[in-house]
């Protein structure tokens, strides 16, 4: 996974920074407390287990360097073009790649970059630091900025362990998002001057005047002009393409590697991928001993159809209650998916055997194998009523306990007549829009929020 933290004033404890996030990178960790930009650097050695391959990693002029979370996929036919352009690579390692890249193309060679990836790269040469983040969003890059000094991190707790307490204050608007949406929305985080630096998106600071430019995309989703008429096998056949190409450039590593399997859609589809390529397939499931509705028989079927090697675990239910005093230490911000429970449990079990594991995230977004997206369009299809109605209903059952038969009858019919995102956040379990109106004197939110 590996993780990496930074900043800008001499007297943070980057020492306790980087002890913060050890668990991203029990390999090696380092710390570069020189310049204008201090850095730390904690690693998973999954690329090119050599210590040279280690970050930060410093460019020839000895004051340019790179530190980097995430993987570079087709980083190899990068290297090679770079190698046509004269440059002598002393490691095997993607973050070298990276590096070079930068030092050929300057702030354009991100757009020679395909991968997952968090980057904060110093220039020595313009003095100026550059932070990235990939174009999905799949790994985490934070940062703090209060007009002069900033801090990045992977983590939030990086920052946390880095500053003096009083500079980290509560924004109360991100709690007040938390109730509706379960999470606090990028670019916020739950402190002021806090943030996430968005997908896509990267920022240039000048240590020298204390300036952090505006988040800018260095990528949007290219949209054509019109649709192309394809048959549906030419589409299925394309999209499989498109699923085997990726899967492949992410089996690349030097350590073992495996699957999750959960027999949804998701996880199968890159299990039927990666057996189709031919690779040497370890899947991963768990389940629950209490659990009626498991997914591992379907799981075990398909390990079967893929003849993988596969590792099942049958787990008692309080295995994920037990956990729940660590998600603060794992989520730093209010984050109310339970799902983060057995998604460790799973890992878990599989760092016993591998290091690396292809998960299938985004499947059902993308295939909609989601219950809650019919659910929408049914209830969204119905009229909708004003705002005030949903007021009325939340006080209606205010007196009533949750499993009254007033409160199920006032909340199927705030489901019926939502809209929008509204509807969207009750159907996520997501706090209604009049039940967060009791919040907000209690938060201090502003009457335009």
């Amino acid at each position: 996974m590996c993780g990496f933290v930074g900043g800008t004033d001499s007297s943070w404890n980057y020492t306790a920074a980087l002890a913060s996030i050890e668990h991203r990178g029990p390999d090696d960790g380092r710390l570069h407390l020189d310049g204008p930009v201090r850095v730390g650097f904690r690693r998973l050695s999954i690329i090119d287990l050599d210590a040279a391959a280690m970050q930060p990693m410093f460019a020839d002029d000895g004051g340019t360097w790179i530190v980097f979370n995430g993987e570079i996929y087709g980083f190899i036919a990068l290297r090679t073009e770079l190698e046509k352009l004269g440059h002598a690579f002393r490691t095997h390692s993607d973050t070298e790649v990276l590096l070079r890249a930068y030092l050929e193309w300057g702030e354009n060679f991100i757009d020679h970059v395909d991968g997952m990836f968090s980057i904060a790269l110093w220039d020595a040469r313009d003095r100026k630091l550059r932070l990235y983040r990939d174009r999905p969003g799949i790994k985490p890059l934070y940062y703090f900025y209060d007009g002069q000094r900033l801090a990045f991190g992977s983590e939030l707790k990086a920052i946390e362990a880095a500053l003096d307490p009083k500079d980290l204050q509560v924004d109360e608007t991100a709690l007040y998002d938390f109730l509706g949406y379960r999470y606090v929305p990028a670019p916020k985080t739950l402190y002021r001057n806090c943030f996430k630096l968005p997908p896509a998106h990267f920022v240039v600071f000048d240590p020298d005047n204390g300036k952090l430019s505006d988040p800018a995309p260095f990528w949007t989703v290219p949209v054509p002009e019109q649709a192309r008429t394809i048959s549906i096998d030419e589409a299925a056949e394309e999209l499989r393409g498109l699923i085997n190409e990726s899967v492949r450039d992410q089996m690349v590593s030097d350590v073992p590697l495996g699957f999750f399997l959960s027999g949804g859609v998701d996880s199968s589809t890159i299990v039927a991928s990666a057996s189709g390529l031919g690779a040497d397939v370890s899947t991963f499931s768990i389940g629950f001993d209490s659990d009626e509705k498991s997914e591992t028989p379907y799981a075990r079927e398909v390990a079967s159809l893929f003849g993988t090697q596969h590792h099942e675990r049958m787990l008692s239910q309080s295995a994920a209650g037990d956990l729940l005093p660590n998600l603060k230490k794992w989520f730093d911000e209010p984050f109310a998916d339970e799902s983060a429970m057995p998604t460790y449990l799973v890992s878990r079990v599989a760092k016993e055997n591998v290091t690396v594991v292809l998960t299938g995230d985004g499947g059902d977004e993308v295939f909609g194998g989601y219950r809650t997206y019919p659910r929408f369009q049914r209830y969204e299809r119905l009229p909708s009523w004003p705002a005030v109605m949903d007021r009325l209903t939340h006080r209606l059952r205010k007196p009533f306990g949750r499993r009254s038969a007033v409160a199920r009858m006032t909340r199927v019919l705030e489901f019926a007549f939502g809209e929008g995102p509204a509807l969207w956040a009750r159907i996520m379990h997501g706090m209604p829009q009049a039940a967060k109106a009791d919040y907000r004197d209690r938060f201090a939110i502003p009457d335009d929020y």
